[in-house]
């Protein structure tokens, strides 16, 4: 028996593996993920840059730091960088939801969200792509079942 000259099977799929908050993530050619697992969709180092500059703006907005220079010198960090960060601080709460929950699109990295962005929360979430309708739904649920239980948010 002679073996036949067979060209080996070989199996093509589109997608890439790209670098997420310390974690590789398959990202399919739609955008989307190829694993939608919880744990591994949160970008941790997201979370903790949007927790930096919601910081940082208290402490601008408190006065115990009365420039971003001296805030800057404070944390021994350049001011430009600052600068990017402290615009995390404006971000739709829609957005920063998203990322909290790792739904926010696959593509979406911490160097997109330090790039300069609307201040509409409206057109972030666009440029984001959340899933606008589901959080507002969700946010009306939170909103009635807080004024349910005589809860503040209007």
């Amino acid at each position: 028996m002679t073996p036949s000259p067979q060209m080996p099977e070989t199996t093509h799929i589109p997608m890439t593996f790209r670098p997420r908050g310390g974690k590789t993530v398959i990202v399919m050619p739609d955008g989307s993920r190829g694993v939608v697992r919880r744990e591994a969709t949160i970008d941790n180092t997201m979370v903790k840059v949007i927790a930096r500059g919601v910081r940082w703006q208290q402490l601008i907005y408190d006065g115990t730091y009365t420039s971003i220079e001296d805030l800057a010198a404070a944390e021994k960090i350049n001011p430009p960088y600052i600068s990017r960060i402290l615009r995390l601080a404006f971000l739709s709460p829609v957005v920063v939801q998203a990322i909290l929950d790792g739904s926010h699109p696959a593509w979406l990295t911490m160097r997109d969200l330090m790039e300069p962005c609307p201040m509409d929360w409206q057109l972030q979430e666009k440029k984001v792509s959340c899933s606008v309708r589901r959080k507002q739904s969700n946010l009306r649920i939170l909103r009635r079942q807080s004024n349910d239980s005589g809860g503040f948010i209007q």
